[in-house]
């Protein structure tokens, strides 16, 4: 089974079900036709965000973490900023796109970071070696996104 596809089984799991240890998923999984180690189920966990809270009856149970979504932004927000800091050598706008160039191999990267940031008038970014192109739904919007990226790019 792929990682993907066990990690969708693996929160169906945690959602569904009352485990409190890591054998105790390992034995779910087994049930589920899955075969893994212990070492991998500790990394799924991990990756997953999967915590330790207590349920009512104060014992502990695996729950995937929920991080409060503003939090969340914020943080994805921060990453953005440091990366546009650190990668971006250029910002130029051409009518509702802007031309975002970057040092040698980080256009993929940043065009993947600003995916997950939320950006009003953003359609979607396109990238390439050393080049993001973003593209918005208007000229107003682009001059926005335009603005924000000079600002942090220094």
């Amino acid at each position: 089974m792929r990682k993907a596809d066990r990690h969708v089984l693996i929160k169906e799991l945690v959602n569904n079900h009352t485990i409190r240890t890591q054998e105790e998923l390992l034995h779910l999984l087994e049930k589920q036709g899955v075969t893994a180690t212990q070492a991998t189920i500790s990394r799924d966990i991990r990756d997953l965000k999967i915590v330790k809270s207590p349920d009512v009856t104060g014992q502990a149970r695996f729950e995937l973490f929920q991080e409060n979504q503003a939090q969340q932004e914020e943080t994805e927000n921060q990453r953005l900023i440091q990366m546009i800091q650190d990668v971006v050598t250029k910002v130029d706008r051409v009518q509702f796109m802007i031309i975002v160039n970057t040092i040698s191999d980080n256009a993929q990267l940043l065009s993947a970071t600003l995916d997950e940031v939320p950006m009003t008038g953003r359609v979607c970014s396109l990238a390439g070696f050393d080049t993001v192109i973003i593209i918005c739904r208007t000229e107003d919007d682009a001059e926005k996104i335009e603005d924000y990226f000079k600002k942090h790019a220094g």
